[in-house]
């Protein structure tokens, strides 16, 4: 089907103005379909013509002003509209397909307890799929719905509840202005737990099954959540001038989602895998938060003030990511998220912005809104932070909220673009922000900024510089202010801050400040992590990080010098095998558990890829024993006992100690081995063939919820068996039965390093396989298969020539070319690591 281009959405607004969404849902019929009528007022230039969007399974009726309209005129989801007057209403009834995607109204059935849910996804062009609508951000309109729903059941929507005039029967009065893509409803048997804030409603819904994790008992998360949320809404209501403004403030927490979560005005829709059924660490609760707090902020951008169309796209994700994790910081408990989000949200965007698919943050155009879904990306989000982070460092705080005011009062219920808030903030601030927007917005990539020394007979340095570079591609460099640290062994680090100003100094940026002091320590560049730019250390400082990384007591310096490592390893100038000494080195020594984490999660993707078979045991015993030094200095019941055991359940081979621990035999005192560490331990022990189909059956005929069925079948997948491998290539390659998750956990237990001569044969069939694969699926569905059954673990040059071959192909979906273009390139990385630098470390 046809994806919405933006000249068509350019047309389209210039010719009509939707003034309001009726939109009535019988969800009372099978379980493969549901009912959907809906009109919608609008004006219109007299005599133009346009088209509505709708996705039916089969169109029933459609009526425009007098005439009835032919419904064997729908074509491509589009239904023409002729001869419109000035003003217009429109009326057209479907039967829609429920679906398993997470898209559209997905309908889920609990395994728990065999009861149905259904949530509304109109993101990103899904609300076609549940009525018909002028699907694009910038034809705003408010809604009224109306569901019908078995009695039993529990409806929620945008808007507040108006009325029950029968059983089964809601009724929800008009929001405000909405975008069609925020449209959201949820209906089941609902678990619901109700508050108030400042005279805002609050609501929180699972699924019954979870009910009891969710309660607000000693050992639940209500009472956090609901914290977490006011202390948000207060902070928000301190930075900006427009209260929250869509009444009554809900979330839903929904199966099956695909997303983290999704800003629906008044009814945040939240993955619920957030309602933790196990122990977790402090890292996942402070991820929930940060999430609750992303969420709330896209009620200003992008509910409030919603971008024009899917170029701007930056307005809702960066903004939401930069004050997301700042009121996370500013107001909740979890006051170190800046540090999480220098070690694992910056990962993501430094990766997406050096891969090949790179874009700018704001990018001059996105020819449609397929195009759109494959921006959400590091790059939009985190990169789009980081730079707003940097904004706020040049500006100043008081000049860039007082821009966002000033926006938000001038696009209020309407849209805007990048010129309206430049505008907004060079007012503001008093200062042309064309040339920065240039550099930091428009272009694509990323600086590396390296310190550069010179060192006096007596040991003090004579000259300290900051030298940026960038990539040939991307020859353009930035201005930056950033902060930077001399840390010592003896001492308090000595910091201070400096403007990068390349036009000024050609990229190498002095630092007198430095110069004379005793060349001992490490010299840190962007302390405080006010940029977005890949730092590079001076040889000394990079040799004195295994001993002065424990003694620094700033999380985020440590983090920073932690990402520092993985950045140069991931780059091929340092050898996989000296990250893994490293976590040999500090890792023990270690109190932030969102940096144990976070290194156990970003080095072993290096560790399984960049290393060959033999030293990546070597290496994964190093981090083995790394996890074992943690786990008997954590103390008993907390996140870092947690997070060292999970790191040593991935990377042990002793099945015994594992057998042992399901048994509840030698488990460290405090360690529970609830659920889901249960099957942590399981799919390990899966994986290196020392437990199989029994055990799997076992584990989920004991755990029969959602989440078990996801495990079960990611540990099926793994199995060291050619049975299981063909049961399992099935399901990712031609499964339509199966819901979104299922599929994708089956993708990602697949391929095992251990078991690289048993899927050998595999890789060649996931280039031929997955053209196919990818049209059988939806967009979002497809993109996260393809990346999660890529042979990531087959490091060889015969698949590197695979892969180009299948690009070389012109029929493949814009999702698969861009992941397979991109993961080619991370395999071009791997094959450098396993060559080049194995051969210059030997």
């Amino acid at each position: 089907m046809p994806s919405l281009t933006r000249a068509e959405a350019t047309a389209r607004r210039a010719s009509i103005a939707v003034e309001s969404y009726d939109v009535d849902l019988d969800l009372t019929g099978d379980a493969e379909r549901f009912r959907s009528a809906v009109t919608i007022r609008f004006r219109a230039t007299p005599g133009a013509e346009t088209f509505v969007d709708v996705k039916p399974r089969r169109l029933l009726a459609a009526r425009l002003n007098d005439r009835d309209l032919d419904p064997a005129l729908l074509a491509g989801d589009r239904l023409p509209l002729t001869g419109l007057a000035a003003t217009n209403t429109l009326t057209v009834e479907a039967e829609m397909a429920y679906s398993n995607t997470g898209e559209g109204l997905h309908r889920f059935v609990d395994p728990a307890d065999g009861e149905t849910y259904l949530y509304a996804m109109s993101f990103l062009d899904d609300g076609p799929r549940i009525f018909a609508a002028f699907d694009q951000p910038d034809l705003k309109a408010p809604v009224t719905l109306t569901v019908t729903a078995p009695p039993e059941w529990t409806v929620a929507a945008n808007g507040p509840l108006a009325d029950r005039p029968a059983p089964g029967r809601w009724e929800f009065a008009p929001t405000e202005p909405l975008a069609t893509y925020f449209v959201s409803l949820i209906a089941g048997p609902w678990h619901v737990l109700r508050a108030e804030h400042d005279g805002i409603p609050l609501g929180l819904y699972c699924r019954r099954s979870l009910a009891a994790h969710l309660d607000a008992d000693a050992d639940a998360d209500a009472d956090e959540i609901f914290t977490v949320t006011r202390q948000c809404l207060d902070r928000f209501h301190q930075l900006f001038a427009e209260r929250y403004p869509f009444g009554k403030y809900d979330q839903a927490f929904v199966p099956e989602f695909n997303a983290g979560a999704m800003e629906n005005p008044g009814l945040v829709t939240i993955r619920d895998d957030y309602v933790f059924r196990s122990a977790v660490t402090d890292t996942q609760r402070e991820l929930r938060a940060t999430t609750i707090a992303h969420e709330m902020a896209h009620m200003w951008f992008g509910d409030l003030v919603t971008m024009s169309w899917w170029d701007d796209l930056w307005l809702n994700e960066s903004f939401a990511e930069y004050l997301g994790t700042r009121v996370t910081a500013e107001a909740t408990r979890f006051d170190r998220a800046w540090t999480t989000f220098a070690s694992r949200r910056k990962a993501w965007g430094y990766t997406a912005d050096q891969r090949p698919s790179t874009h700018p943050v704001a990018p001059e155009e996105v020819a449609d809104a397929a195009q759109a879904l494959l921006n959400f990306d590091g790059i939009s989000y985190a990169k789009g932070a980081s730079v707003l982070r940097q904004l706020v460092a040049w500006l100043g705080d008081e000049a860039f909220l007082a821009g966002l005011n000033a926006h938000f009062a001038a696009h209020r219920f309407g849209n805007a673009t990048l010129a309206d808030l430049l505008a907004a903030l060079g007012a503001a601030s008093g200062r042309d922000l064309d040339g920065w927007a240039e550099r930091w917005l428009r272009r694509a990539q990323v600086n590396t900024l390296r310190v550069d020394t010179a060192v006096d007979a007596d040991g003090r340095w004579t000259d300290v510089a900051i030298v940026q570079t960038a990539p040939a591609s991307h020859p353009v460099l930035r201005p930056h202010r950033i902060g930077v640290a001399h840390h010592t062994a003896d001492g308090p680090a000595y910091r201070f801050e400096v403007d990068l100003d390349p036009d000024a100094d050609g990229g190498r940026t002095p630092l007198p400040e430095l110069v004379g002091r005793p060349a001992t320590g490490l010299v840190l560049p962007n302390a405080g992590d006010l940029t977005f730019a890949k730092i590079r250390l001076d040889p000394a400082s990079a040799d004195a990080v295994p001993l002065l990384l424990p003694a620094i007591d700033d999380s985020l310096a440590r983090a920073l010098l932690w990402a520092e490592t993985l950045d140069a390893v991931t780059d091929g100038e340092r050898p996989a095998g000296a990250l893994a000494e490293l976590i040999g080195a500090a890792l023990p020594a270690e109190t932030e558990v969102t940096i144990v984490e976070d290194v156990l999660l970003l080095s072993r993707r290096l560790i399984d890829r960049y290393l060959d078979p033999l030293a990546r045991d070597a290496a994964l015993l190093r981090v083995a024993n790394a996890c074992a030094a943690l786990l008997d200095s954590a103390s008993a019941g907390g996140s870092l006992q947690l997070a060292a055991a999970r790191g040593l359940i991935g990377a042990t081979t002793d099945t015994a100690m594992l057998t042992g621990w399901l048994a509840g035999e030698g488990v460290p005192p405090g360690l529970a081995i609830d659920a889901d560490l249960r099957w942590a331990v399981l799919r390990r022990l899966v994986v290196l063939g020392a437990a199989g189909t029994p055990e799997i059956d076992a584990e989920a005929d004991a755990d029969r919820s959602a989440t078990g069925a996801e495990q079960a079948a990611a540990c099926r997948a793994a199995l060291p068996d050619a049975d299981a491998k063909r049961a399992a290539w099935e399901i990712v390659t031609r499964s339509t039965e199966l819901s979104n998750r299922l599929v994708e956990a089956t993708a990602e237990g697949f391929w095992q390093p251990e078991q690289a001569e048993l899927t050998a044969g595999y890789v060649e069939r996931y280039f031929a396989d997955m053209p196919a694969a990818a049209r059988l699926r939806t967009a979002w569905v497809a993109d996260a298969v393809t990346v999660a059954a890529y042979p990531r673990y087959a490091v060889a040059q015969t698949t590197r020539e695979t892969a180009a071959a299948l690009l070389a192909r012109d029929d493949l979906t814009p999702g698969l070319r861009r992941w397979v273009t991109d993961l080619d390139d991370d395999m071009r990385r791997a094959l450098v690591a396993r060559t080049a630098v194995a051969a210059a470390s030997a």
